[in-house]
């Protein structure tokens, strides 16, 4: 019998008072156990740990033992068959009538060992691994947003994002911090990169943001992009790169640079301000560029020279972005844009059906603008010149 932790601590606590002159049999007495295992206890050398039942694992046979094959057999036509499924299969062609936790053990347990067995027989080799490639100078950059969390929340700001370029043939970066992931935003970051490179890159690489995208579609359809995206494109020159969904390598160097930012530049500071943010990478920037790529071999700064030299030329004049936002009227009218109102002339708007809509039954009525061409979508424009 295999005392439970409780109770043997219980003998255990009669240790002192045995080396003080109590017998073995009074402590048996006093804690209700045969005097024996109260003799194996109390004499016991440390270090002393409790009793523990030795393992029963693979002393009993398993149900599932007797089609393991079959299960074998189907991991290795498809890897990733789900568990329910062959327990589905099992009960249905070979009468199984256990649990289903009792095939996900063991498919948990056998999906590896097949796994690895046919990575033996694998002649190519060439499951798994990751192609490198590498660009030419001045070919390509690539953009992606961090979020900073609560960094400046002592001064107000309750968020803060990075939005990060990184030239792919140099690796020289660019970084700048702000409180939205806007339209306006994201493109004005993008005008503050150019500055900061003093050119141009031939193609930009994105996540399928909204900014850039106008909405996801599947694999193998051609992306829709935002036209403010298609328009700042053709204004500075450059291509849209949209990476395909759950391929996180397509744009591992700025994704990379996210995490060398934050350990050299945020990590162990304190800041009041975005410009006190912005002037800390500009601070390591210098540092950054006169280290040698892990990858490339060579000092960034030299590289970048050669990708500097490559990129386009800016244009003359910016380009303004427009966000636009579509609105209705309320009965009141006022019309709501982020959390607050703004009134419309009330002589200037009037009730709309929605019968033109092919609704049945009672409708609510839209207002729309008087002597409009359209029924009313206010639009809100935000302005800026990149």
């Amino acid at each position: 019998m295999i005392l439970d932790p409780e109770e043997w601590m219980n003998i255990r606590r009669f240790r002192i008072l045995h080396q003080a002159g109590m017998s073995i049999a009074e402590s048996a007495r006093q804690t209700g156990h045969d005097w024996k295992t109260v003799e194996k206890y109390l004499t016991a050398e440390p270090p002393v740990a409790a009793p523990v039942a030795p393992s029963r694992k693979g002393t009993q046979p398993r149900k599932i033992d007797r089609l393991a094959g079959v299960v074998d057999a189907w991991l290795r036509a498809d890897i990733t068959l789900k568990a329910s499924v062959i327990h589905e299969r099992l009960a249905a062609e070979h009468g199984w009538d256990g649990h289903y936790q009792r095939v996900k053990m063991y498919c948990a347990e056998a999906r590896p060992r097949i796994a690895a067995e046919l990575a033996e027989h694998n002649e190519a080799g060439l499951e798994g691994l990751h192609r490198r490639f590498e660009t030419v100078a001045g070919a390509q950059a690539q953009v992606d947003w961090g979020e900073e969390g609560a960094i400046l929340a002592h001064a107000g700001i309750a968020k803060v994002y990075s939005f990060h370029m990184v030239l792919s043939y140099s690796r020289d970066p660019f970084c700048c911090f702000t409180t939205s992931q806007d339209l306006a935003t994201f493109w004005e970051c993008h005008r503050r990169a150019f500055t900061h490179f003093g050119s141009v890159p031939g193609v930009i690489v994105y996540d399928r943001t909204k900014t850039v995208v106008r909405r996801h579609v599947a694999p193998g359809q051609a992306v829709p992009l935002h036209p403010e995206a298609v328009a700042v494109a053709g204004h500075y020159g450059f291509d849209i790169d949209v990476r395909a969904a759950y391929r996180p390598t397509g744009k591992g160097r700025v994704e990379r640079q996210v995490e060398i930012v934050r350990d050299h530049v945020l990590a162990g500071r304190t800041f009041t301000s975005l410009d006190e943010l912005d002037n800390a990478f500009a601070a390591w920037v210098p540092i950054r560029r006169g280290q040698v790529h892990r990858t490339h071999g060579e000092v960034i700064s030299v590289r970048a020279e050669r990708d500097h030299a490559a990129l386009q030329p800016l244009p003359s004049t910016g380009y303004v972005v427009a966000d636009k936002h579509l609105r209705r009227v309320g009965k009141d009218c006022l019309v709501s844009f982020e959390g607050s109102l703004y009134s419309v002339p009330a002589r200037r708007v009037r009730a709309r059906s929605n019968r033109s809509r092919g609704d049945a039954g009672e409708r609510s009525p839209r207002y729309t603008i008087r002597n409009r061409p359209r029924p009313l979508s206010v639009s809100v424009r935000a302005s800026a010149r990149i």
